[in-house]
């Protein structure tokens, strides 16, 4: 069976032992790691419910059956639910797919390190106006997956009102409910009221189809004068 191949810099060593995949790091230093997955050889089950390389489930197959299904494509049986009765397996290029996976997971990270803490601040009596430009903004920061920390700050005898500053955070959490949640509630400390807000995971599908809703219907075409 032809054993996972991966593009540089990955490559599996040994055919029925566990595979080692040697992650380059900068000129000299190897990272070995042993990918979680079993595949071919490794799969101890008798059955296996087996899906394609499109995706297509093929059903529950003998094990030696799935693998020379696999053989006979030049690709892997890999284990991907281990848990489930049979286990499931999936026809694919090994090498291929564990390096997506490390390049998605890589990128996940690094999105992550970068969040950033934007903040924004409002008044007690902020004017209609201001506050969908600073609500809009906050939708701009949400977008590129930052937090926002929305502040109102009281001035004098505003701090008589703070109620006030918390009917603005109210209508920020409902206003942002949609695309946001909240990491920590509106809290008051001296002549502040602050909130934080952080977007939901799947941002990017929910303004995705916020923009394609809001998209101008096309005109009717005129119907053709009868001659």
């Amino acid at each position: 069976m032809k054993q996972a191949e991966f593009f540089p810099p990955f490559f599996v060593c040994g055919k029925k032992e566990v595979p080692i995949i040697r992650i380059k790091r900068g000129k000299a230093r190897l990272k070995e790691v042993v990918p979680k997955e079993r595949i071919n050889e490794q799969i101890t089950a008798s059955k296996v419910r087996v899906i394609d390389h499109e995706g297509k489930q093929i059903g529950i197959l003998p094990l030696r059956e799935a693998l020379s299904k696999a053989e006979s494509m030049e690709l892997d049986l890999v284990e991907i639910s281990a848990s489930a009765d049979p286990p499931v397996c999936r026809i694919m290029d090994f090498g291929k797919y564990y390096f997506q996976k490390e390049k998605k997971a890589r990128e996940a990270r690094k999105r992550q390190h970068e969040v950033e803490v934007k903040e924004i601040k409002f008044g007690p009596n902020t004017e209609e106006h201001d506050y969908n430009f600073k609500k809009n903004n906050a939708i701009k920061f949400f977008r590129q997956h930052n937090k926002v920390k929305f502040t109102v700050r009281f001035r004098g005898r505003q701090l008589a009102h703070k109620d006030l500053g918390f009917n603005v955070l109210e209508k920020l959490k409902t206003d942002l409910s949609h695309i946001a949640d909240v990491d920590s509630e509106p809290v008051s400390e001296r002549n502040l009221l602050s909130m934080i807000m952080s977007p939901k995971k799947d941002i990017d599908r929910i303004l995705g189809k916020l923009n394609e809703s809001d998209q101008p219907e096309a005109a009717p075409q005129p119907e053709p004068e009868e001659s």
